[in-house]
């Protein structure tokens, strides 16, 4: 064998070394993301958010950032943004940020809206990476969204495509507690919401930045659960179903 030979054989059998490390590597990790989210959901069933009592609720507020309104016509997240609370009390030391990597150009209007550019989410973690990582932060806690059902629809969206599993994480919508203040209202945009709690809008249309601030209307509207003697969600949902 010729020296140049020699060196092309190398070449080809490091090159198929290297193909099969990675093959291996990624489909561990695959396998470590699937027990992960076995275990999570074994974790959720065991813990039962409905009977704690309101002042030790543990729930994790999240906002999410996206191309449009309908995950399945092919709009898609690009942020997302969370913070822990623990009763009325926010963690404000427990939160979680992320741009979601995205390989289609998204518009100017959006980038108007959000600050967010075509470079940012060039450069940003896989969508497969970001939402594990999420789910780490999360534990089996229940979320909670302003607006919940665009959130739900579009983290449905992203664990199925992403996950190839069901999501099944509670949330829990801001409205259902202001329904204890005013038992007609439906939905509200977050502006309004934060005015009518005293609370000061800023660097809206920012994941991280719009969780805070629906972290302060719930805790607001949970500090008026406990006020008019709801010792947990499952006596403040008995009580809007005799409402509805």
């Amino acid at each position: 064998m010729g020296m140049s030979e020699m060196i092309q054989f190398f070449r080809q059998i490091s090159g198929r070394l290297s193909s099969n490390i990675y093959a291996g590597v990624q489909g561990q990790t695959n396998m470590q993301n699937i027990s992960f989210i076995r275990h999570l959901q074994k974790e959720m069933k065991e813990n039962n958010c409905l009977d704690t009592p309101l002042q030790d609720l543990e729930v994790v507020v999240f906002d999410l950032e996206t191309t449009g309104f309908y995950p399945e016509k092919g709009d898609r997240v690009i942020s997302i943004g969370a913070i822990k609370m623990k009763g009325c009390q926010i963690v404000k030391t427990e939160t979680f940020y992320s741009l979601v990597h995205s390989p289609y150009p998204i518009s100017v209007e959006i980038t108007a809206l959000t600050n967010i550019c075509n470079e940012d989410l060039h450069l940003a973690p896989t969508a497969s990476v970001v939402l594990i990582d999420f789910f780490k932060f999360v534990k089996y806690h229940p979320l909670v969204a302003h607006h919940a059902r665009h959130e739900q629809s579009f983290i449905q969206k992203l664990t199925w495509d992403v996950l190839k599993t069901r999501f099944e994480h509670r949330i829990i919508d801001t409205s259902f507690l202001m329904r204890l203040s005013n038992p007609i209202i439906r939905s509200i945009p977050l502006e309004e919401a934060c005015e009518q709690c005293g609370i000061e809008v800023i660097n809206r249309h920012h994941a991280l930045e719009d969780a805070k601030l629906t972290a302060h209307v719930w805790g607001n509207y949970l500090g008026l659960a406990q006020s008019l003697g709801y010792k947990n969600l499952r006596e403040v949902y008995e009580y809007l179903a005799k409402i509805k």
